[in-house]
């Protein structure tokens, strides 16, 4: 009981952090940090069955990654900034909070479609399906045409 009560202490303080940097949907955070993982395996999976292997290539995607994080320190600081203006206006702008979120959405989208496109591109068989359904999400998400 008492490996219980550590574990449940120490998960509990887990959670905690999370919730106090990223919000009550710390979730989505955590699910785009561990798709930015797979991703980058599955990268390397199909360099290596592919024979074209490459470090550089390797590092520039480690730098695309944690240019997606920058981005999306930047929408929702943007967010945040926005809010306080509007505090400070007295004008309620806390609408500009869901642009931090559709960013976040939209590199979700991206993650996924990447990480099928390296499974496609190594020869494993994905079911169409996915490859729709990621499609219509990355146009629900991206559209900008009325």
């Amino acid at each position: 009981m008492a490996f219980l009560d550590k574990y449940n202490a120490i998960a509990g303080s887990f959670v905690a952090v999370l919730t106090m940097v990223f919000g009550k949907h710390w979730i989505l955070f955590a699910l785009f940090l561990l798709l930015n993982v797979v991703d980058w395996i599955t990268g390397w999976m199909k360099s290596r069955i592919m024979g074209k292997e490459n470090s550089v290539k390797g590092w520039r995607g480690v730098l695309k990654k944690l240019g997606y994080w920058l981005m999306i320190l930047v929408a929702f600081a943007a967010s945040a900034v926005f809010v306080e203006i509007g505090v400070t206006l007295n004008i309620d702008l806390g609408i500009t909070t869901l642009l931090g979120y559709f960013v976040l959405a939209s590199l979700l989208v991206n993650e996924l479609r990447s990480i099928v496109e390296n499974f496609v591109e190594a020869g494993y068989p994905v079911p169409k399906i996915l490859m729709n359904g990621l499609e219509v999400a990355d146009k629900l998400i991206n559209d900008t045409e009325e």
